[in-house]
């Protein structure tokens, strides 16, 4: 039986561990969505339990999903890049569309099914990293030249930023922006290339900054929240005043007092801030213990394969998820100014979930193949 069961999780390689390691993540998360959503949903909808039902919703969805992708052969999506870009970047179009897309938070981002919502920005993600592994396979001998191999998918990365900058949305153009380039850089573009875009990235900052004077606020108050406690800096200072008190071991699962209508959606963003105070810092090391096996597993699966468009698609996969974990962490603690990036797998939304799951069942489908 001992020789059975080692068989057995040699057979299963790197996907049970990077299996559990997300279910944990889903799990934990939708504990926490009831716990930091109950007292606002009780209030709004009368039913404490609203938000967590349509995240489990989305969560038996999202694995099948996972499921059924896992089983897919990878290599479709090399053939169908973009096709699958394509419908993306037409999704993408049609939700700034009054009338089509829904406007939520000062945001025109989302398609309104019915209670439910879904992010086109979201799909734009996954696909461009797909679209991106299928270029670089296939330019790899024009990456020395900038202009035949570099910027030719810069500029259909920058044309998908720019239509969710004008939702607007600068968190997830970040998020994809910055996916693309760490895809380009183990690539091996020559490095100067990056400094260059370095550059290129502060001017354009600054001119998403002068064009609108919201983001010189959200700068402001990142600097000094207290300039306008009550306005730009709220979130942040909520969200300080949720972890502060956590201490080691938090205050107990249920007892947060910064979700009673102090830190606005606490579910959503800044979900992280209700378990460093209910959980204290043994939760706060939790998160970012299952995040970085996360990472570990992704980027084993990435090395190990033997098919180099699965390499580029796996890293691209991994490292987007986990470079907007960290966005996320580090708005929450104050590091950096508010970009409204969602936790994965931890936060409430639906599209964000799903394209998190589906992302998990691209890599354990590479993992599979490649006899991992």
């Amino acid at each position: 039986m001992v020789i059975e069961k080692s068989d057995y999780m040699k057979k299963k390689g790197l996907s049970l561990p990077l299996l559990i390691t997300v279910i944990l993540l889903v799990t934990f998360g939708l504990i926490m969505i009831y716990s930091a959503s109950s007292i606002w949903a009780e209030y709004k909808f009368h039913d404490s339990f609203h938000y967590v039902k349509q995240q489990a919703l989305f969560t038996v969805i999202g694995f099948i999903i996972m499921y059924i992708v896992s089983k897919i052969d990878y290599n479709i999506y090399f053939k169908k890049a973009n096709i699958i870009l394509g419908i993306c970047f037409l999704l993408l179009i049609l939700v700034l569309i009054p009338g089509i897309g829904s406007i939520r938070n000062g945001s025109r981002s989302w398609f309104g099914i019915g209670p439910f919502g879904v992010q086109p920005s979201e799909f734009i993600k996954l696909a461009l990293i797909i679209f991106t592994s299928k270029y670089l396979v296939n330019s790899n001998k024009f990456l020395k030249s900038y202009k035949k191999g570099v910027i030719p998918i810069l500029g259909i990365a920058c044309l998908a930023f720019g239509l969710i900058m004008l939702q607007p949305d600068l968190g997830t153009g970040l998020v994809l922006m910055v996916s693309i380039i760490a895809m380009l850089f183990i690539a091996g573009v020559n490095m100067k290339f990056f400094y260059i875009l370095g550059v290129i990235g502060v001017i354009g900052v600054v001119i998403l900054i002068a064009i609108a004077p919201y983001r010189m606020d959200r700068i402001t108050s990142f600097l000094d929240p207290w300039s306008d406690p009550l306005g730009t800096g709220f979130q942040i200072i909520q969200s300080l005043y949720a972890i502060g008190p956590g201490g080691l071991l938090g205050t107990g699962f249920l007892n947060s007092r910064q979700k009673h209508f102090y830190l606005p959606e606490p579910q959503t963003d800044f979900i992280f801030s209700i378990i460093c105070e209910e959980f204290g810092v043994v939760g706060a090391i939790f998160i970012a213990l299952l995040f970085f096996l996360l990472l570990y597993f992704g980027v084993k699966i990435a090395l190990k394969s033997n098919d180099l468009f699965a390499k580029y698609l796996a890293f691209g996969l991994i490292f987007q998820m986990i470079f907007q974990a960290l966005m996320n962490l580090a708005v929450v603690i104050g590091l950096i100014p508010v970009t409204g990036v969602t936790l994965p797998f931890l936060s409430y939304g639906g599209s964000s979930l799903l394209i998190s799951l589906l992302s998990i069942g691209i890599l354990l489908n590479i993992a599979k193949k490649n006899n991992q």
